[in-house]
């Protein structure tokens, strides 16, 4: 593990360095597209975090290439990390095109689908799921199947990237326990060496997510960017597909009374899908929520608005910084649950920290609302114990406004305040 956390630290260093000097970059040469009507801020804001998170992820890949435990991987899959890097490369020219000059959803998406589609022809597929020992049924369908679902994840992520620190520290928290998850995965299975390519790209994930997220922090200095956000949702899913989707089922304990780390065999077969899913399941269920509001309404999956989760918090009263904690909140509780399920007996622990867990969350989420109601409920008790006609409370939106000076040392155009109404990378 050490030589993981290793490989963390160095990532995280390098993204750092490299985001001031991109940002530097970006301002001098002004680097920025206008304010458009969803975005959240109100000042215009260098885009190209991916910019230095893909170039931590090259030094990283080099390093991992000379350590002398982490050589292993390369010798094993080279073709597979040529193929990852080679992806990552296309998403970012593609995300950079369309932070500067707004390409169209369709030259996106087709980028999207080739990336995939080369990390996919190298060999990292779904060619079993651990569900009883379930497999795919050609090399066709792993193909698809593995191409569709880095695309949805890719978007999933990209999608909840509207607020300063919300991907960055979502990525951090989930890949960290993706990290560990994995660590012990490879560790009970008896396998002879524990550095393979998820748990490499889980440690370079957690390292650019932590560089990178002191420049995107609440007021934010630089965004990532839809090619770091696209970045990230990439090697998350590789990530995802390369631990979930090539592991022996019967190596996990399916079909023997009992299982990985001694749990029941109903658990140990189901252990590679359910954190994977867990740790994305906001994105994911942003995701999806906004393909259906879309479709519903008949416009385009991709056509922005201003609807997603994040924007919904801040409508209901949260502020930016707390809208974001509410996002880590949910994902810590979310995969802390499933790692304390997976590694902790008897079971009920984990379902009682998830149960507290989600409560907590939840009244976290509608505090705001509550507030209201009972600021509310106060109100029209007085005036009936005074008498006083009660009117009916008028809907208000929360006003949100960004009235934070420039980033020191920044010289940024004059523009007129812009109605907080957009994400900057929806």
């Amino acid at each position: 593990m050490i030589q993981y956390v290793l490989v963390a630290a160095i990532t995280a260093v390098v993204t750092w360095l490299l985001s001031r000097v991109v940002y530097r970059v970006a301002l001098k040469y002004k680097l920025y597209p206008e304010i458009r009507e969803r975005d959240v801020h109100t000042r215009p804001t260098p885009r190209l975090g991916g910019v230095a998170m893909f170039l931590g992820v090259i030094v990283a890949f080099i390093y991992a290439s000379t350590n002398p435990f982490l050589a292993q991987t390369f010798a094993d899959a080279p073709g597979q990390l040529w193929a990852v890097l080679g992806a990552a490369g296309l998403i970012v020219i593609i995300g950079v095109l369309d932070d500067l000059i707004d390409l169209d959803w369709m030259i996106k998406l087709a980028a999207q689908f080739v990336a995939a589609g080369i990390i996919a022809f190298s060999g990292v597929q779904f060619y079993s799921l651990p569900i009883g020992g379930l497999t795919v049924g050609s090399s066709q369908a792993s193909f698809v199947l593995t191409t569709f679902t880095l695309v949805l994840i890719m978007n999933a992520v990209n999608f909840i990237d509207g607020l300063d620190g919300l991907v960055a520290g979502v990525g951090l928290i989930a890949n960290g326990a993706f990290l560990i998850y994995g660590y012990l995965l490879v560790r009970s299975m008896g396998q002879t060496s524990f550095f393979n390519l998820p748990l490499l790209l889980s440690a370079i994930l957690v390292g650019i997510c932590a560089g990178f997220l002191p420049m995107n922090w609440h007021p934010a200095k630089m965004f990532m960017g839809d090619a770091g956000a696209l970045l990230l949702g990439l090697l998350m899913a590789t990530s995802a597909v390369a631990i979930t989707g090539q592991i022996d089922p019967s190596a996990l304990g399916v079909g023997q009374d009992t299982a990985l780390f001694g749990r029941s065999q109903l658990i140990g077969a189901f252990i590679p899908i359910i954190l994977p899913v867990a740790i994305l399941v906001v994105p994911l269920l942003d995701f999806f929520l906004a393909v259906f509001r879309r479709t519903a309404a008949g416009t385009s999956p991709f056509t922005a608005d201003r609807k997603h989760l994040h924007h919904r918090l801040l409508d209901m009263g949260h502020s930016h910084l707390q809208a974001v904690l509410v996002f880590y909140a949910w994902t810590a509780v979310i995969s802390a649950s499933c790692l304390i399920a997976f590694v902790v007996s008897p079971s009920w622990i984990a379902l009682t920290f998830l149960t507290v867990g989600v409560i907590g969350c939840t009244l976290w989420t509608f505090a705001p609302r509550l507030n209201r109601w009972r600021d509310r409920s106060v109100e029209v008790r007085e005036a009936r114990e005074a008498g006083v006609p009660i009117a009916p409370e008028p809907f208000r939106r929360p006003k949100h406004t960004d009235d934070t000076p420039a980033p020191h040392g920044a010289t940024l155009p004059e523009h007129p305040e812009t109605p907080a109404a957009k994400d900057p990378h929806a």
